[in-house]
Order: structure tokens, then C-alpha cells, then sequence
């Protein structure tokens, strides 16, 4: 599933190319992703988009008549920009084409992504109970530490958690546990103020590290077949199970926690 920095550079990237031009169509060619499509976003047509901006994994379009769409990438989805003569393939789901011949166009093999119309109110249950963003202000070492005090689950658990931060998916909690130095499955409410401070601070330095890597462009992390591909990340903890930890050179432990793979260090990780 695309993560936090992918989301990031998908915002990014789609941005300067779909802003301030007129929407002349909407092409929806299934009528069910995760939730039905609705027509209303056949509403679009003849406006423009103001912005796009990034809510966890969530895509937030506005448009200059104060209208809200939300989008998410699901588990497979990519966006594309393309142009109207582009062939299509098997599993191009939405186009919206603008003015100029160029479409912001939806892939998603599992359609488990979603497209919603929410009108003028920019407010849905999907965001309502989101944690703070990661690389905000709000997530610091206080945060992390008050947030953790009453709850009885495994730290990794708790920092994949959107309610507590949003978009921390698995390939990154491993990695920024691994880097400061913190047991996955360690009950999250033994933090102590240090460790917690340690934490958000190896959290933004990974998720800033993989979008500086992701760049500013779709090509970045959407191929040319439309399927979405990861960042080239130095990656020290997650799928390196039984390899050499770079730290100490002990072997690094792969264990499933929450069924999702865990990889970590029992030397460097206490």
C-alpha cells in the first residue's frame, strides 16, 4: 500500500499540472471502488481545482466553487497524468480531462482505492478521528508520551495507528523503531519522555529522507505501465530479516507482529 512519503510525492507531483485548468469531462468507468462512485462528481465538469493537499493517505481536491472531492489510493492505486490519447489499460478506472488534453487518470487493480464527492463540506467521518500529522509540530516527544500512557499495545502497533499519527505504514515504523533503537513489540505505554523524544525524532527523519529520495514528480514513484513503485530507501531493518544488522552485525530477527512483518534487532533494539 503506497505510504505517507508516496502520498506525499503523488500530491506533489500531480499539484502544479491539474491546478487553475478547466475540467471538461469525467470519465468514470466503474461504478463500485471500495465505496460506489458517486455521479455528483460529474459536478466537477467546468470548474477548476484551487489545490490538493495530502491528510494522511488521504487526497483533499478543492475546487473554485468550494467544492470538496477525497480520494485515496487504496492498496494498488496510482494517479497518472497523461494525455487524452494515451491507450488505456485494463484497470483505468477514472480520467478527469482538463482543457489543455491532459487527464489526471486513476489505476487501481484491486479498486479498494476511493473517490467521494463531499460537496461544500470538507469534513467526512474518514477524517474525523485522524492523529496529528508526523512531521507537524504536533507530533513530539510530549505527544507520544502522553498519548501512550493508558494504552496497552505493542509500540509498532500503536505507531501504525491513524488515530494516534497518521501515515506511519509498516515499511517505515520498522525502520524508524530500528533507528531509535526500540523493540516493536515493547508495550507502548513503557515509553519513558527520552525514548519518546528519541522516537518522533528518527519517525521524521525517515519519512523526510523518503520523500527528499521520491523527489517532486509523479515519475518518481509511478511507472510507466501506471503501477506505483517504492522509493530506492536505504533500508536497514524492513525485509532484511536474517540478514547482518549494521549496527552490531548480529543477525536481524523477522517475526510477525499484528500480521505484519517485524524485523528488528535483539542487540540493538532492548
Amino acid at each position: 500500500m503506497p505510504e505517507l512519503p508516496e502520498v506525499e510525492t503523488t500530491c506533489r507531483g500531480i499539484a502544479p499540472f491539474i491546478t487553475a485548468k478547466v475540467i471538461q469531462a469525467v470519465v468514470l468507468r466503474h461504478t463500485q471502488l471500495r465505496y460506489p462512485l458517486s455521479v455528483d462528481l460529474h459536478l466537477l465538469h467546468g470548474q477548476r481545482f484551487l489545490s490538493v493537499v495530502r491528510r494522511g493517505k488521504y487526497l483533499l481536491f478543492e475546487t473554485e466553487r468550494r467544492h470538496f472531492v477525497l480520494m485515496h489510493l487504496g492498496m494498488s492505486g496510482s494517479l497518472r497524468l497523461v494525455t487524452l490519447q494515451t491507450p488505456l489499460q485494463k484497470h483505468d478506472h477514472v480520467d478527469i480531462v482538463f482543457d489543455d488534453n491532459t487527464v489526471l487518470r486513476y489505476h487501481d487493480p484491486r479498486r479498494f482505492g476511493l473517490w467521494l464527492w463531499l460537496g461544500a463540506n470538507p469534513q467526512h467521518p474518514l477524517l474525523a478521528n485522524l492523529g496529528p500529522e508526523p512531521l507537524s509540530d504536533r507530533f513530539n516527544g510530549a505527544y507520544v508520551f502522553q498519548a501512550t500512557r493508558t494504552t496497552k499495545v505493542a509500540l509498532k502497533k500503536w505507531l501504525m495507528n491513524s488515530a494516534a499519527v497518521v501515515g506511519v505504514g509498516n515499511i517505515y515504523a520498522n525502520e524508524a523503531l530500528f533507528l531509535a533503537k526500540l523493540l516493536p513489540q515493547r508495550m507502548a505505554q513503557t515509553l519513558t519522555l527520552v525514548e519518546a523524544k528519541r522516537l518522533v525524532l528518527q519517525v521524521q527523519a525517515v519519512l523526510s529522507q523518503a520523500i527528499a529520495v521520491g523527489g517532486t514528480t509523479l515519475k518518481d514513484f509511478v511507472g510507466s505501465d501506471g503501477k506505483p513503485g517504492y522509493f530506492a530507501f536505504n533500508l536497514q531493518a524492513y525485509g532484511r530479516g536474517g540478514l547482518e544488522c549494521g549496527c552490531c552485525q548480529a543477525l536481524l530477527t523477522e517475526i510477525r507482529l499484528d500480521n505484519r512483518t517485524t524485523v528488528y534487532c535483539q542487540q540493538c533494539q532492548r
